[in-house]
């Protein structure tokens, strides 16, 4: 019952939450409800550990399955209407044509060939399922308090030109939340198909939440690349059943006949990787930053791209050594890639954190290309390390972006004299992504292992995507902590909900570079042990080694704790050349010249536009050979 009270309870208060105008009740209702899916989360955590096998069939639902297959069908038809009406409304013939085959090919399996098809088993509980729902109640909790105060703030204060539709804004969130805690734990293709397009649903609706062109056009664009990815679902499922007479997400992984099964898993990936927004589909996820900060954050980093990579990971038993597997490997190298040189580029905050999704992603969709046991098992950690920081950034840089009315990285300078807490959570976010003991440097260190064993030739992938992520996140961390002139410290820098969600991503991205051997030894190598008979570990210098950086490396959060309490800021010294003016000097011929500083972003070496279409290019050749091999 836990598992579907996780999925239902969000659901529920989603459709509560649309009729909910006051902002008393509403916060009440988040905050109860966000509680009461954490701790749910953690119970489902600490239930395997007590001694549960690693996987646990649900086949005691309180209705019958043939009821619930009803209601989902009736589910997926009424949104496959409304988006239908979206198409025409918005003259966009290939949103019609692209539902009205996905939706009449699942009409016509549902009401012919799965009509009475029965299901084992419906959901399934394995390690890799309780981690996924760890991300996703507590991380995607940790967005809706956030959004509380965010979006008061929001339409009161900093956009009091968009209309305030926060009832459909938090309905929308908890939708969301409950159809990612049903599609982690649908072991039903068809039951997964239907959370995965609920997800496709409300991720266009909340891009296109102002209602701006530049919002709507954005959404449908969104809209368009996913749906191409829902119909290589429903035609997965569709073949799958016609050639296997099953639809269960686990007996096609546990299938002795990997070779009958690389079509299906090959769409899967397809799938995986227009959600995930690898390249050629990277334009949806950089056009999302149009919504507020809350949606990006939910969309970039705790759930909906998840969605993606989680899908492929899962195929990733299938298609390893195969031609498949390997033009999987190669997209998701070829986005890391570009993705870390286009992050260089960009002087705007969030285009910044959009382009470094979009190349971590592909780290992790390489993983699942190249599917080896090392592999999976370091994909599992950047999806954890991943997730948690990433989304601490977003919030920051929605918190920054309201009292600087700017998200430019150069408006950021001596952010930690004026906004010092926030300076730091970004810090440790930043940390976080690259530095060492982080997780996500350990991770990458596990896929360049896991790439050297298997594709060595994909290393120089991960050397030059790695470079360019250290460039990127240097320059923005100098930024930072650079202090030019005295600057006042911003009052009040969080509301409750603000401050709540930012500390605890902060916390929990230290206890989970801390506790990552912990939550390897308990989640990971159980899943992976499970599945390919063989575990990747870690060993005990090398815990103890990390354990002692980790140590070293939280000094420097601490060093800052006492910017803006007595803190003095002196004149920069300029080889005796300053004026009375503490942020000017003397330059040639006598000349005053203010002193400035300013990062480099090379865009006459790497032009954004140049990478992204050569990427795009490349990607969707790659992905029709992939799909003309399987088929063959």
């Amino acid at each position: 019952m836990l598992v579907l009270t996780l999925v239902l309870v969000p659901l529920a208060a989603g459709l509560l939450l649309l009729g909910l105008k006051p902002d008393l009740p509403r916060k009440i209702l988040v905050s109860v409800v966000t509680l009461a899916v954490c701790c749910g989360s953690v119970a489902l955590a600490l239930l395997p550990m007590a001694g549960w096998p690693p996987h646990v069939g649900l086949q005691d639902l309180p209705v019958s399955a043939h009821a619930i297959n009803l209601g989902m069908f009736l589910v997926e038809l009424a949104m496959s209407l409304f988006i239908l009406y979206v198409g025409i409304r918005a003259k966009k013939p290939l949103i019609v044509l692209l539902i009205l085959a996905q939706a009449g090919l699942m009409v016509w399996f549902e009401l012919g060939p799965g009509a009475h098809l029965e299901v084992a088993q419906n959901l399934f509980v394995d390690k890799f399922t309780v981690i996924m729902a760890l991300i996703n109640g507590i991380v995607g909790g940790g967005i809706c308090i956030y959004a509380l105060g965010y979006m008061r703030e929001y339409h009161e204060v900093a956009h009091r030109d968009v209309p305030d539709r926060r009832p459909l804004f938090f309905a929308l969130l908890f939708i969301f939340m409950g159809a990612m805690f049903g599609l982690v734990f649908a072991n039903n293709l068809v039951w997964l198909y239907l959370f995965w397009e609920i997800t496709t649903l409300c991720s266009f609706l909340l891009i296109g939440y102002t209602q701006t062109e530049e919002a709507k056009r954005n959404a449908l664009l969104a809209l368009v690349m996913n749906l191409a990815g829902g119909l290589a679902f429903a035609v997965a499922i569709v073949w799958l059943q016609k050639k296997t007479g099953s639809i269960e997400l686990q007996a096609m992984i546990n299938s002795p006949d990997k070779a009958l099964l690389l079509l299906p898993a090959a769409l899967l990936c397809f799938a995986g990787i227009t959600k995930s927004a690898q390249l050629p589909f990277s334009s949806w996820l950089l056009g999302a930053m149009v919504a507020p900060t809350p949606v990006s954050a939910l969309l970039h980093s705790s759930t909906m791209v998840k969605a993606g990579v989680y899908l492929v990971l899962r195929m990733a038993p299938l298609v390893a050594g195969t031609k498949v597997g390997m033009m999987v490997a190669l997209v998701g190298a070829v986005t890391f890639v570009v993705g870390s040189l286009a992050a260089i580029t960009s002087s705007e905050a969030k285009r910044v954190l959009a382009w470094s999704t979009v190349a971590n992603l592909g780290l992790i969709v390489l993983c699942g290309g190249i599917g080896t046991y090392e592999a999976v098992w370091a994909g599992i950690l950047l999806i954890i390390f991943h997730a948690v920081a990433k989304c601490l950034l977003f919030l920051c840089v929605g918190v920054v972006e309201h009292k600087l009315h700017s998200r430019n990285i150069e408006d950021m300078s001596g952010l930690v004299v004026r906004m010092p807490r926030v300076a730091i959570m970004m810090q440790i976010g930043m940390a976080g992504m690259f530095l060492a003991p982080f997780g996500m440097l350990i991770s990458k260190w596990a896929v360049l292992k896991a790439v050297v064993d298997a594709y060595p030739s994909l290393s120089v992938f991960i050397a030059f995507g790695s470079a360019a992520t250290l460039f990127f996140w240097v320059k923005w961390m100098g930024k930072l902590i650079e202090v030019v002139r005295p600057a006042e410290r911003i009052k009040k820098e969080l509301v409750l909900g603000e401050a709540i969600a930012l500390y605890g991503l902060s916390a929990a991205t230290a206890l989970a570079c801390l506790l990552f051997p912990l939550i390897s030894s308990r989640f990971i190598e159980p899943y992976i042990y499970a599945v390919y008979g063989q575990s990747a570990s870690l060993g005990a210098g090398n815990i103890i080694i990390m354990t002692i950086m980790m140590a070293m490396v939280l000094l420097f959060p601490v060093s800052f704790m006492g910017y803006g309490r007595g803190v003095k800021v002196v004149d920069a010294y300029l080889g005796g050349a300053n004026v009375h003016s503490s942020v000017q000097f003397r330059s040639t011929a006598d000349s005053v010249q203010d002193v400035a500083m300013g990062n480099y972003y090379l865009r006459n070496m790497f032009n954004e536009a140049w990478l992204s279409r050569w990427g795009v290019i490349g990607c969707a050749l790659l992905l029709v050979a992939m799909l003309t091999v399987a088929f063959l």
